[in-house]
Order: C-alpha cells, then structure tokens, then sequence
C-alpha cells in the first residue's frame, strides 16, 4: 500500500515537472502553500486539478479533497432511498423504462450462475440454463446489432467491461465463463454514435457528464458538462481508464479549447484528439439542447439533489446511459473552472 502511495505520488511528480506550461516555481510553491492553509489540508488538488498551470487565477475557488467527500457523503444532498436506483444498473432501466425514457435497452443479465434473457415481445425474462456459449448467442440473436454490451451491475470505472460479438465470444469463452459465473453483468444493446462525435473518436462510446442539483425550489440546474473520449484504440470512454475529457460551453453547447487527463496516465492538455486529430474548441455537438432536457426529465423522475447523468449520443437524439449520486466532483469541477464561482454552489455547501 505505501509503495503503491508513493508511486501514485511520483507519477503525479513527474507530471509536474514535466509540464511546459506552469506558472513560474515562486508563484506554484506560493500558490500551493496558500491552497494549502486555506482549505486545511495538503495541497494534493491544487496540483491533480492543474491548478498550478498558467491561466488558473482563481486557484481557491477549486474544490478541496474534504469538500468533495462532505458532498459526496451528504445525506441532504443523497437522499437514501434513491441510491438503488443509481448504483444498480438493472434496477435503472427497469424502473426509467416505465416512463418510455431515452435510456441504452437491457437484454439480459446474470447473478452469478442464473442468467436471464428478455424476450423480444415483452417484458417477459426467460431463464437460460447454466450454458454461457448459449446464453450469450442467445443475446446476440435477440440484439439487432448482433453485438451486446457487457459490464457489472454495480459499474464504476469501466472495469470489467467487454464489447461482445461471435469473435469475441469464440476467443474468450473460457475467460468469459470464469468471470460471468463469479460476477452479476448487465448486457446492453450496442449504442450506434452519431456520425459527428465519430469524427473525433469512434472506437468508443464518447459520453456526456452532467452534472444537475435540484434546489430548494425544484428547480432543475445543469451545473456543468464535459464531455469524454477514448483513446489509443480503447472502447470505453472512462478517464480512470486513461481517457480524456473536454469541457462543454453549456450556454452553446460546443467543446471548449484543452483537454483534461487525469495524472496518472499522464495529465495530457490536448487541443485535438490524439487518433483522429480533429480539433475540440468549437466542435458542436448534436443534440445538446434535447439532451439538457433529458437530464431534466430523468431528474424529475429521480429527484436526487446531485446527481452525475452519462449521455450518450445516437443518430436519433440523446440516450441515457446511467446516473450517479456518489459520482467525482473532480472532473466537473476542472471543466466548470472552480465549482465555488458557481451560484448555486453557495447553496449547496450549506448543505454539507
């Protein structure tokens, strides 16, 4: 645990010193000292948020680490009872389809030894034997992709998370036994992305985070956005997977200059995507209005405080991937520029 600390700490490090674009040593160390003793902590966010880049003046209205766990760990802002709804993927789609949502279609699960397959027709689960060769067929047979999407039920991060075809299946078999049969998955109809996002990255799905906050007034707020990418050829989009992230102009719903990473794959700032080259600041993307009014719909059906929505988008219009109520506020701080110049977030705090 301590070499694995300390190796976190180099690479961060390393980062730093590496980057071309910091403020001058006497202002960093200045500035660093400063954060420090204001928020009553060590310094760790005024360097993994890049605070101590050029261009960053209002480094102390950034988040710091006890905030953000006072948010994220608020039973005023999360209420209890709505969690299951968030972090268990299954019970989301069950309960949002009712409402004929824009949601990514479920067409099976398993729990651990028991797999289930929703019949096309209806809401009807059919109970496949314990054959995983012929529960996954059966899968891309019912899909109209003839690929599905498999990650766990209680995701985070991306981890365990397989795009699955005839290949895939007939190579991996063995592998994919041993984890279905320890683990409860979700499979998911392959999300078809809209032809513009695909010319900046189309190997992965490229989601949208919103953050929204429903104040005492039931008022619906989109705090921020960003929006994420994969690279190098990986199909997901998650930063802890070593993915980048732009932020959005939410009045014009177009990217913003620079890229974000997080530190230990590197910290890149980018202006254009490193596969495709295509340039980020003022790239438009489609559908946002209708997705910000998605993000409101899904909030007056789950009407958590602080909620963390991923979007993503078809050639049809938004679809929502999932929601988060215990989601980083890191990433959504970095793209609003400081969460604490935010209006609203004056109110919030006062609830932590």
């Amino acid at each position: 645990m301590i070499l694995k600390k300390f190796n976190q700490y180099y690479k961060r490090f390393d980062v730093v010193l590496r980057d071309t674009d910091k403020k001058p040593f006497i202002q960093l160390v200045f500035e660093a000292i400063h954060f420090g003793i204001k928020k009553r902590e060590f310094p760790f966010f005024y360097f993994g948020k890049y605070l101590y880049r050029r261009g960053v003046n209002n480094y102390n209205k950034f988040l710091s680490s006890k905030e953000v766990d006072s948010i994220t760990l608020s039973k005023v802002l999360h209420n209890p009872v709505y969690k299951p709804l968030l972090r268990n993927k299954l019970i989301f789609y069950n309960y949002l389809k009712h409402f004929n949502t824009s949601i990514v279609k479920i067409i099976g699960y398993n729990f651990k030894r028991k797999f289930y397959a929703f019949s096309n027709n209806s809401a009807q689960v059919d109970l496949i034997r314990i054959d995983v060769n012929f529960f996954l067929n059966t899968l891309l047979s019912r899909s109209k992709k003839h690929s599905v999407f498999m990650k766990p039920i209680d995701d985070m991060g991306g981890s365990h998370c397989y795009i699955l075809d005839q290949n895939f299946i007939e190579s991996n078999l063995c592998f994919l036994t041993n984890i279905l049969l320890e683990g409860c998955f979700i499979f998911q109809e392959r999300i078809i992305q809209h032809k513009r996002i695909n010319e900046l990255y189309s190997q992965s799905v490229n989601s949208i985070r919103f953050d929204s906050y429903l104040d005492d007034n039931d008022r619906i707020h989109i705090l921020s956005a960003f929006m994420r990418f994969g690279t190098g050829g990986a199909f997901v989009d998650n930063s802890s997977a070593g993915g980048i992230y732009v932020p959005i102009d939410i009045e014009k719903g177009i990217l913003m200059k620079h890229s974000f990473q997080l530190m230990q794959y590197g910290g890149a700032s980018l202006k254009s995507h490193p596969d495709s080259g295509k340039k980020f600041e003022g790239f438009e993307i489609p559908f946002f209005t209708q997705s910000c009014i998605l993000i409101k719909e899904l909030v007056r059906l789950i009407p958590d405080k602080l909620i963390g929505w991923d979007i993503a988008i078809t050639p049809d219009g938004p679809v929502a991937i999932e929601g988060n109520d215990n989601n980083s506020m890191i990433g959504p701080d970095i793209a609003y520029g400081g969460y604490l110049d935010h209006p609203m977030f004056s109110e919030i705090l006062m609830k932590i």
